[in-house]
């Protein structure tokens, strides 16, 4: 009754809510202004070893912890010992000192520099570090890095960047997704005609979408003040919360406009379609937020993060919805369905035959399935295993430069690197080791220790060279830098992780003042192998929690224990269908080429986490959208077999149309050059699809034709202890003003 009350208010007093909402977001948009924030990839991985190598590094080598760029020389004739390229590369590397984040610039030709350069002499590089993290760096960084460079680019060198600070600035100059979101909304806005057949019914959704996604986007900017976002945190939430906030919209709108073609009055219309429709978006949004902030039961900051950005999105959609949503209807009023679509005729009507009685549209369809259940049941189960097949060879790991599209300067850095160093010089593990209380390492059985690690290391199969021990300013810790012979995101280079750590480090420090306990592997290779260990760890333990929670939730709402059980296989069939093409697709390379990737790439370690948290929240708005449909029919005739045809019949419409707004707007993110927002794309359209088509259309009906009454069967005991949820809310009465002159 609340939400229905809720909706009537804010049509009454329309222009008082919009103009709210406009006032909160300007103030919003002026706050930000003046406290903007900055993203930042921040990877913690508690109680991990190559967190406790951070840690270490962050303690005792403070001057080598900072970011570093990598600048790359090749030369295309020549070697880089010639003259003028020689010097092109030491006055680049004396301008790269000079700029005045950058604490040191490495000399290919300086005394320690041998290894800087190829063995064939025409690719060397420079290693630069930054003083300061990358947050707080200058806008214009790798603009003075490219100034800097001018030397040597005038020397003839072609010259490229890597590494974590070019990544970061090379990707916010260019705007990763920079016409996903536009092509996502074109798509939506011809999908909603298509719909609707009509302008305003279609600017409604769209409208209270793009709102929503500048308050959130706004929000994650103050946030980010405080709070280490990644910078692929907004990215995300603009795909889930551009899809949700139409989706969302969309259902509540639709009922709007049954309700005007009913008979009702603007703010009974409203007033309902907030109560019944509004209620269930608010059901879904928490379900979705529940799921993505439970990402933190895996323990891992980044993907916390990641989690509940995404909620922060979806909740500022939730709250549009059932507050500016239904002042903007009480403003369009009974106009709603001017400027039509010409040769598009709306349709209000959800009646199951004609007057002759004849089943049509996706009547006709529901019929067919229950006249062959088991048939359409078996068929539609066997493309659910079919697709998800290729998940049994699922390897997560983590994209590199080496994945990258070849416009990318850090990804032509990354082959010249590979072509004159070995693969492994991308990708090095630093072993970090503390000397105990009271030693240095100018003692002599430090040193020897220190000297038996390092050639022990050296000798470990798939190491091509290890550097000397490097001690720490104050002497009580020492770093060498190990590099492997293969790619960093390689099977080898993890195998190898895992012997330095099991076996060689062991080995090497057993009877020397050097407990194993505090020699530690880090680097950024380390840590992606740590990350993809924990979200392993963790994923089965994630997916139980959402699952188990989302069955109870249903129970309250249906009352019913198959009906949520067969919800969580069904959901669960659907995710690992969508699993299974991007394994396919991303790591088997599978029609690659449509989606613009052009090498194969590992599956991100969280990707199935985020898609597993969206997805089945948002499955729960269609499975919640058409069972109450269902469940409300067969309370009131006792015929389950045509009541699963009735709700079908009634919400089949709204739910393609539903799904296809979701389609477009993550297929459009494919558009995007980074590999892991192309995967939630392909990953979040395809478990949509399959959703929305295999699983509603087909798989529910016809299960639940087989199981009859049973779907609704309850303990009576269990029915006595569960709480009762009514997600389609309460019908909105007329108010008595109303009533008494009707």
């Amino acid at each position: 009754m609340f939400l229905a009350k809720l909706g009537r208010t804010a049509a009454r007093h329309r222009w008082i809510v919009v103009a709210a909402w406009l006032v909160g977001a300007i103030g919003l948009a002026a706050l930000s202004h003046n406290y903007p924030g900055s993203s930042e990839d921040e990877f913690a991985i508690p109680g991990a070893d190559s967190q406790k190598a951070v840690d270490l590094l962050e303690e005792r080598f403070p001057a080598a912890n900072g970011p570093t760029a990598t600048v790359v020389f090749h030369a295309t004739s020549g070697t880089v010992e010639d003259d003028p390229a020689k010097e092109g590369i030491e006055t680049t590397v004396a301008n790269l000192g000079q700029i005045d984040e950058v604490g040191a610039a490495t000399d290919p030709f300086g005394p320690l520099g041998a290894v800087d350069i190829s063995e064939d002499k025409t690719i060397a590089y420079s290693t630069v570090t930054f003083e300061e993290q990358i947050p707080e760096l200058p806008e214009d960084t790798l603009d003075k890095m490219m100034e800097a460079a001018t030397p040597a680019v005038s020397a003839g060198l072609d010259v490229e960047y890597g590494g974590a600070v070019t990544d970061f600035f090379s990707r916010k100059e260019g705007g990763i997704s920079e016409y996903s979101e536009e092509i996502g909304l074109g798509l939506a806005v011809i999908v909603l005609l298509l719909a609707f057949g009509s302008f305003i019914a279609m600017f409604l959704p769209i409208g209270v979408a793009i709102f929503g996604i500048a308050i959130s986007s706004i929000l994650v900017t103050l946030l980010e003040n405080g709070v280490a976002i990644p910078t692929l945190a907004p990215i995300l939430g603009t795909m889930i919360g551009l899809g949700v906030g139409i989706d969302y919209s969309l259902f509540i709108v639709t009922r709007y406009r049954q309700n005007l073609a009913d008979g009702r009055d603007v703010e009974d219309a409203v007033a309902n379609a907030i109560g019944t429709a509004g209620a269930a978006v608010v059901f879904a949004g928490i379900t979705v937020c529940i799921a993505t902030a439970g990402l933190a039961i895996v323990g891992i900051g980044f993907i916390t993060t990641l989690g509940l950005v995404a909620a922060l999105f979806v909740a500022v959609m939730v709250i549009a919805a059932v507050t500016l949503l239904p002042a903007l209807l009480g403003i369009a009023g009974k106009s709603i369905d001017r400027w039509r679509v010409p040769g598009i005729k709306p349709t209000t009507s959800s009646s199951v035959a004609d007057e002759e009685g004849r089943y049509h549209g996706w009547a006709r369809w529901a019929h067919e399935v229950a006249r062959r259940p088991v048939t359409f049941a078996i068929v539609s189960l066997a493309v659910l295993l079919v697709l998800a097949a290729p998940v049994l060879r699922l390897q997560l790991g983590w994209t590199d430069d080496g994945d990258e599209p070849t416009d990318l300067t850090q990804r032509r850095a990354y082959d010249l690197l590979s072509e004159g160093f070995g693969p492994g010089v991308n990708g090095p593990l630093l072993v970090a080791a503390a000397v105990p209380s009271g030693e240095s390492t100018d003692d002599e059985a430090v040193q020897t220790a220190m000297g038996d690690l390092t050639t022990a290391i050296g000798d470990t199969e798939g190491v091509a060279s290890v550097s000397p021990a490097i001690p720490s300013p104050d002497k009580d810790a020492f770093i060498a830098i190990v590099e492997p012979t293969t790619a960093p995101n390689s099977t080898e280079t993890e195998d190898l992780l895992h012997r330095l750590r099991d076996d060689t480090i062991p080995e090497a420090v057993e009877g020397t003042d050097i407990p194993a306990a505090d020699v530690h592997i880090g680097g950024a290779t380390a840590q992606v192998v740590d990350l993809t260990t924990r979200v392993t760890e963790r994923l089965m333990w994630f997916i139980g929690a959402v699952v188990a929670g989302s069955f109870v939730l249903l129970m309250m709402v249906f009352r019913s224990v198959l009906v949520p059980l067969k919800a969580a296989i069904m959901n669960l069939l659907s995710i690992g269908a969508a699993y299974g093409v991007v394994v396919a697709m991303f790591q088997f390379g599978w029609a690659k080429d449509l989606i613009g990737l052009q090498d194969t790439v590992p599956v991100v370690a969280f990707v199935p986490l985020m898609m597993f948290a969206i997805l089945f929240g948002l499955s729960m708005d269609y499975e919640v959208f058409l069972l109450s449909r269902i469940q409300e029919d067969y309370r009131r005739t006792g015929d389950n077999a045509e009541s699963v045809i009735t709700g079908l019949t009634s919400t089949a419409r709204v739910i393609t149309s539903a799904a296809l707004v979701m389609i477009v707007v993550f297929l459009s993110f494919v558009t995007d050059a980074e590999p892991v927002v192309k995967m939630m794309g392909v990953g979040l359209s395809v478990a949509v699809f399959v959703d929305a088509t295999i699983v509603r259309m087909v798989l529910v009906p016809a299960t639940m034709e087989l199981l009859g009454d049973a779907n609704w069967w309850l303990p009576r005991w269990l029915d006595r202890i569960l709480p009762s949820i009514n997600v389609e809310g309460t019908e909105a009465e007329p108010e008595p003003e109303a009533a008494a002159t009707s």
